[in-house]
């Protein structure tokens, strides 16, 4: 099994500790079990090229919430494209 040594913010740190407490129990191992919960769920949240059997599906999963148009997404899009090339400037 792997380790990880990970540095946290300590107000993260503490809610933290306090969810997984509350969640597995006041024992050893908890704080393990619920990093890993948090990382598995982290992880597993991407999609990797070689998983993509039909792009446009996922393409089309991975928006389903999305409430703005195509086209309000591509005006932001060029909105961010515009303010990034303006700083470099």
């Amino acid at each position: 099994m792997g380790e990880l040594k990970i540095k946290l913010p300590e107000k993260i740190e503490e809610k933290f500790r306090r969810l997984a407490m509350a969640k597995f129990g006041y024992q050893k191992g908890s704080i393990s079990e619920a990093a890993q919960e948090a990382i598995e769920s982290w992880t597993f949240s991407y999609i990797e090229p070689e998983d993509i059997e039909d792009p446009i599906e996922t393409i089309s999963g991975i928006m389903k919430n999305v409430k703005k148009s195509s086209v309000e997404l591509q005006h932001e899009a060029w909105e961010g494209v515009i303010k990034k090339h303006a700083r470099r400037h």
